[in-house]
Formats: C-alpha cells, structure tokens, sequence
C-alpha cells in the first residue's frame, strides 16, 4: 500500500477541511482522531471517493506514513499538544517531523522545539489563519520551529495556502518560513492582535454612524460597501457589509439582535502581555483587547446605564462629511495599529534572535487569513523598499496617508467625545500618533517625581545618555539612590 504523504491528527472543523484540502493538492493524507468513531465518519462523508486513509492509533497513523514520516496536530491548544506529542514520540524516529498547527503560545512552542529536538526529531510551529473557508481553500500559514524540517513540509504547505498575484503576473503563496522555535506562533499571535483592533476599529464605525448619524442597517450596508471598494478594501469590511444586509425571520436586521458581549480565546490578550513584557506601546491593540473586556460586563452596564448619564450633544455635521471623515479616522487608526505590531515584532526578534522577514509576513498576510486586505501591500512595499525600516510611520507613502487623513481623524475622535460614545481604538490610536511625533513629552516632570520619592534617578538632556544623576529635593534626602530598570 502506498504511504501517506503527511498524517493529521485532529478532525474538527478546521482539521477536515485542510485534509480536503490537501487532498485536492494531490497529497495523500492518513488522518486519526482521538475519538476513532470521527475517522469512519468523515471517510464516509466528507472524504468519500477521496485518496485519503483513516488510522485506528497513534501507531497505526506511524505506520502508514512515508519516511521522513510528518505529522500535524489540530487539537485544543495547551496540555492536548504535550499529551499528544508523549504519544507520538515512542512511534517516530530521527528526522520524522512533529508540527502542531493550533493557536498554541509561542512561549510553549518554544519549549516544545527544544524538547523534541533533544529527541532527534524536528518540530513546526505553524500559525494557520482564514477560519474553516481559509483551510478548505488557502489559509494563510505561518510556520516556524526547526529550520531543518521547513525543506520537508514546504511543497506541501506552500500548495494548499493562499495565493495572491504579483509583480511578475504569477502568483506568490501566503506560506514561507517565518523563523526559528517560536517565531511562527508569535507572528500568528501579533496577527490575531492586529485582528482585534482591525475588529474594534470597524465597530466603532458602526456604532457612531448608528448612534451619530442615526443610519440604519440598510444604510450602513451601503457606506462598508463603498469602503470595500477602495483604500480600506479587505475580508473584514466584506464581511461586516454582508453581516449588515443580514435579515432575520421577521425581515429585520439580525446584527441587532446579537448580544453585544463579545468573547474572546486569549490570543489577543498574549499579545498585550508580550507588549507590556518587551515594553512596546501597543495602546491600540490593547484598547481592542479591553474593549472586548468592557463589554463583557453587560449586566453592569445595562445598570449604570439608568444611573450615569452622558452628554446631550447632537451632532451637526453634514452626514456625508462626516462619513468621509470616518473612512480617513479607520484608515489612519489602522496604520497605528499595524505600526504597533510591527514594532512588536521587532521587539521580539532582537529578543529572541528571530531574523524576520517583515514584507514576506505581509505576503503571508495578504490572502487567507482574517486580516488580508489591500493595504498590506502597501506595508510589502514598504519593507520592499526598505527591509531596515524602523517604524511604518517613517515610510513615505504611511507618512502622507496619517498626515492627511489626521484632520478627519481628529474630527471624528473629538465628536465621539461630545457625543459621549466610546471609541477606545481611534482615540488611543490617535494618541499614539501625536506621542510618537512630539520631539519632547512630559516624561522629564515624571523623572523627577520619581526621583523624589524613590530617588530612582534621572539622565540630563545636557548630559551624555547613559549618565544618571540624582537631586536631594528636600535637603531631607541622602545620596542614596535606587537602581535603574532595564529590560535584560
């Protein structure tokens, strides 16, 4: 009998559909599924009159895949990915590859590479975006883990991922090598974080056409539709313009029905943690994180809202102008946010001695995933251009977009404010832009303070960087001081 290409372990939703999809690729697929009843089921179902084999064990999977034998799990992220990676072991050998593509943290992922590497075998942590459509017909996939087995999984990751066309006419694939041990899992996370603000950001829009403008669902369907032909063209807006025209049973909106708590699975706040942990100002990504937090609170919102009263202010802008303005606040928020990933990113590859390729994680983003969209073209170019680029603010063609768009952008923050709607994810974004640009900010008055109660010193602006001093500000104080921080 002929040997598998790969084996599969896990057949849920996101597992079948990428076996599907691997199989329409050419490659044969043995897959095997702790509960062994969903390997007949989907053999006699969704897989019929495919090339795919089903495994009644761990050992059984093994045995029917060809040498260097590659096995990927799609299974719960956390203690299933250990436990599933004890039972492979005794059935693998040197070489065989191990490639977990969950929505694992990479700090787990890290420690797993080194594990199964300290065995003889090679592993893959590799983020998977795009939901059940993406792994039926081209997610974007993010690999990274040990160097040695990307030569071993390339030919077939890069054919079932998502394509996008490029300079040439050809088409590139949404799949390259990412970095070592954890760098795909991490590069996966910050994506899913980007995915929260993009997600707020647009909420936001809605909210304040609903509640600003007093547009109807009908009404906003038509303003994501224009949005969806232009600058901030991507899968999201798609989906929100279709979610809008979305009727019920009774012929009316079904988006206004849905309770406005929203959940979350923990990436999104992974990646506020790793900002705060690299000492990265990722405000908008973790005002979408907090966003989602606050409206968890529903009970206690819906009882505040009979105590605390907000303004009475009526909006007087013409709609038109202010939906122009909406479009320019979304689109220069959405570069902050990406700005701040990106940083992230940076952040994270010193640390780690990751050696990133920050337009290919663009191209890998550009089809499939959540957040592919026209504008990460832009950002390819950007990197393109310049691979040293230290922040996309400082690219050219990002420059002129935030300076030209910060009027509107700060019309519509400023309206949000008087109107007393929220909008956490412009206005910290908004922020951010005025912080990163000013020459000075007030942290010199915050130096002092600290100094003063905890002598915990402060560098001179006449002074050498690096030279730190210290002020008896009562004549109580000693000499004293305390030490300085640093990030090892």
């Amino acid at each position: 009998m002929e040997k598998a290409d790969i084996g599969l372990i896990g057949l849920a939703v996101m597992g079948q559909n990428l076996v599907l999809n691997m199989n329409d690729h050419g490659f044969k697929v043995a897959v095997y599924n702790r509960t062994v009843s969903k390997v007949d089921d989907f053999l006699n179902g969704e897989a019929k009159g495919t090339q795919i084999i089903g495994a009644t064990s761990i050992e059984d999977l093994a045995a029917k895949l060809a040498r260097p034998r590659r096995v990927m799990m799609l299974v719960k992220a956390g203690q299933p990915v250990d436990d599933f990676i004890e039972l492979l072991l005794p059935h693998l050998e040197a070489g065989d590859v191990i490639i977990d593509g969950g929505n694992s943290n990479y700090n787990d992922t890290m420690r797993r590479t080194a594990y199964v590497e300290s065995k003889g075998l090679l592993y893959i942590g590799t983020g998977v975006s795009g939901g059940e459509e993406g792994a039926r017909l081209g997610p974007s996939i993010m690999p990274g883990g040990s160097p040695a087995a990307w030569p071993l999984v390339k030919p077939i990751f890069q054919a079932v991922s998502a394509k996008v066309e490029n300079d040439q006419g050809g088409e590139d694939p949404c799949c390259d090598w990412v970095g070592e041990n954890g760098a795909g899992h991490y590069v996966k996370m910050v994506h899913n974080g980007i995915e929260y603000g993009d997600m707020q950001l647009i909420c936001e829009a809605y909210q304040l056409m609903k509640e600003g403008l007093g547009l109807s669902a009908d009404q906003m369907n038509s303003v994501f539709s224009t949005w969806n032909e232009g600058r901030l063209e991507s899968y999201l807006i798609e989906i929100t313009r279709d979610i809008l025209a979305y009727k019920d049973e009774n012929n009316e909106a079904l988006v206004e029905k849905i309770m406005d708590a929203a959940e979350q699975k923990g990436t999104g706040k992974w990646t506020a943690i790793s900002a705060l942990d690299q000492g990265i100002p990722l405000t908008m990504i973790v005002e979408a994180v907090l966003a989602r937090a606050l409206s968890s609170l529903k009970d206690e919102r819906v009882k505040a809202s009979e105590v605390l009263t907000g303004p009475d202010f009526k909006l007087n802008d013409d709609q038109k102008t202010f939906i122009d303005d909406l479009e320019k606040a979304v689109y220069a928020s959405k570069i902050i946010s990406y700005t701040q990933g990106y940083m992230l990113m940076r952040a994270a590859a010193a640390e780690y001695d990751w050696n990133l390729n920050y337009g290919g994680i663009a191209l890998m983003w550009r089809g499939g995933c959540i957040i592919r969209s026209k504008f990460l073209g832009k950002i390819k170019e950007a990197y393109d251009a310049n691979p040293k680029l230290v922040n996309l603010l400082l690219d050219p063609y990002f420059t002129k977009q935030v300076v030209d768009a910060q009027q509107g952008w700060r019309r519509v923050v400023s309206s949000a404010v008087q109107m007393g709607i929220p909008v956490p994810a412009m206005s910290s974004a908004l922020a951010f832009f005025d912080g990163y640009r000013s020459e000075r900010l007030p942290a010199n008055l915050l130096q002092a303070q600290r100094d003063y109660f905890g002598a915990h010193t402060y560098q001179r602006l006449d002074k050498p960087r690096g030279e730190y001093f210290h002020t008896n500000w009562t004549g109580r104080g000693g000499d004293v001081t305390s030490t300085v921080w640093k990030k090892e």
